[in-house]
C-alpha cells in the first residue's frame, strides 16, 4: 500500500512539475539558440501556430506559423552568417524585451523584438525598428 501512495505522490508531483512549463525567458532564449544554427523548424517549434508578428507599433506583417515558415525560409536558406546577440534584455511576467544586434551575411543592424510568450510558445512579437 505505501509503495501504491508512493508512486501516486511522484506521478502528481511530475505532472505539476510538466504543467509548469518553461518561463517566458527560457522559450525566448532557445528560439534566439535555433535562430542562430539557422535551424527554421527549431525555430519555429517555439512559436504558436497562431502567431502574429507585428512592426511597431500595430502593422500585421506574419499572420500564423505557416505564414511565418513562407516568410523566413529564404532568409535562413540565403544566409551563409546568421547570429543575433542579444544586447539587452527585460523580462516582465509572460513579455520578453529584447534589444538585439543581427548579424546577417554582411549586415549587421540593431533592433528591438517584444515576445509575448503564453503555454510555452510565442504568441506575437512585435519589432520595434
Amino acid at each position: 500500500m505505501k509503495k501504491i501512495a508512493l508512486i501516486t505522490l511522484l506521478l502528481a508531483s511530475l505532472n505539476i512539475w510538466a504543467q509548469q512549463g518553461q518561463n517566458p525567458e527560457s522559450v525566448v532564449q532557445k528560439q534566439v539558440e535555433a535562430y542562430n544554427s539557422r535551424d527554421l523548424e527549431a525555430f519555429l517549434s517555439f512559436y504558436a501556430d497562431d502567431v502574429k508578428i507585428y512592426t511597431f507599433p500595430n502593422r500585421l506583417d506574419v499572420d500564423g506559423k505557416a505564414a511565418m515558415r513562407e516568410s523566413y525560409a529564404p532568409f535562413f536558406k540565403a544566409a551563409t552568417l546568421l547570429h543575433c546577440k542579444i544586447v539587452k534584455r527585460i523580462v516582465r511576467k509572460n513579455t520578453v524585451i529584447d534589444e538585439e544586434l543581427i548579424k546577417y551575411n554582411d549586415s549587421e543592424f540593431g533592433g528591438v523584438a517584444i515576445y509575448e510568450v503564453q503555454n510555452d510558445k510565442i504568441i506575437r512579437v512585435t519589432f520595434v525598428e
